[in-house]
């Protein structure tokens, strides 16, 4: 769950276009893959990608179900450059508590649920709210489920409010995380990386905001690792509070620092914290080694305020903004989505996706372990 690197930081918008906008897409999707190619990465078959993914998921030891839904979210994320993919799969993001049990409702109402995943991977109990969530607001106008006590990280939120957004719902979806990331002017991490995921329904396809408050996400900081990359200046601190690029010395006690490195999102990143912590029933301190961790999702139905007209409206404003007077050097304005959905496209028709070689040859290794 996070902010995607630098080179993929949009999340995904569907558009219905003509054949003829329909090459201009392919053309500039082509431009976008060539763009964010990385240096030291292997193209990788998808289908490929896939079947390594899986049978390492299995390896963990979670069963075919859900294990398929773990690869559905960590794809979603790996097609569109964002590191929320398979990663977690190498860096122990996806590790299995022995003491885990089949999560299990704790409080219902016509609108809202609330889930104790009973340290069930968090992937899995998100699915599921999500569904209950979005079958309430289908029922009554609008739906709300709380999940806390999971274990490991939920993912990329898009993922889950695309679906919904796909449907013609609103949804708005809240993540915490252990201690990672350090509030303004605080020299130790308190906050997770704290996402917030949007899905906006409209009459030319769904836009997606899938970003968190932090400058980037854990993963992102893994994954840095793994590759012997530095990261973005300003974007963490060492154990120390000094800023530093050297991803070592964030794992080692640092913290990443909000998106701004000031008040603004260190107060976005608090109401988030609140949302997904207390509110829901998540651990408020230690969070790492309480294995309880939460999140919140809401599904709304435009038609709930009467606005039968919303996603005819909510397409206006967006081409607005998409087709307002550029700045002088500006090539084209991207909407929330756009540039990621441009990327999963283009690779996708090519057929492969990079991934960086030292996580590939990880990600293999880890698939050793699933006889299955």
């Amino acid at each position: 769950m996070a902010l995607t690197q630098s080179q993929a930081l949009v999340s995904r918008q569907t558009t219905r276009v003509s054949t003829k906008s329909s090459k201009r897409t392919a053309k500039r999707s082509t431009t976008v893959r060539a763009a964010v190619a990385t240096a030291g990465a292997t193209q990788v078959p998808i289908d490929e990608l896939k079947s390594t993914t899986l049978r390492a998921i299995r390896g963990i030891g979670y069963d075919e179900k859900d294990a398929a839904v773990i690869l559905d979210v960590l794809m979603y994320a790996q097609l569109r450059g964002n590191n929320q993919g398979i990663i977690k799969v190498t860096t122990n993001g996806l590790a299995k508590d022995p003491e885990a049990k089949p999560m299990k409702i704790t409080h219902e109402s016509k609108l809202s649920a609330a889930i104790d995943g009973q340290k069930t991977q968090g992937m899995i109990v998100l699915a599921e709210a999500t569904r209950i969530a979005h079958e309430k607001a289908k029922e009554h106008g609008f739906g709300i489920c709380g999940t806390c006590n999971t274990f490991t990280s939920t993912g990329a939120l898009g993922y889950y409010v695309k679906k919904v957004a796909d449907e013609g719902m609103i949804a708005l979806c809240f993540a915490q995380s252990p201690e990672f990331v350090a509030p303004a002017g605080a020299a130790k991490g308190i906050f997770g990386t704290n996402p917030i995921g949007v899905g906006m329904p409209s009459s030319q396809g769904s836009m997606v905001l899938d970003m968190a408050t932090s400058a980037y996400s854990w993963f992102g900081v893994l994954e840095a690792k793994t590759a012997g990359r530095q990261l973005p200046e300003g974007a963490a601190q060492d154990k120390n509070g000094v800023m530093t690029t050297d991803p070592n010395e964030v794992v080692d006690g640092g913290a990443i620092r909000t998106f701004d490195g000031g008040y603004k999102s260190s107060n976005l990143a608090l109401i988030i914290e609140l949302l997904a912590g207390p509110l829901v029933g998540a651990a408020i301190d230690s969070k790492l080694t309480a294995k309880n961790w939460g999140n919140l999702i809401m599904v709304i139905d435009p038609k709930m305020l009467g606005q039968a007209d919303f996603e005819k409206n909510a397409a206006f404003v967006m081409n607005r903004v998409k087709n307002a007077p550029k700045q002088p050097g500006v090539d084209q304005i991207n909407l929330p989505g756009e540039r990621g959905d441009a990327l999963a496209k283009a690779n996708e028709a090519a057929g492969v996706v990079d991934v960086e070689t030292n996580l590939w040859n990880d990600l293999k290794k880890a698939a050793e372990a699933f006889s299955g």
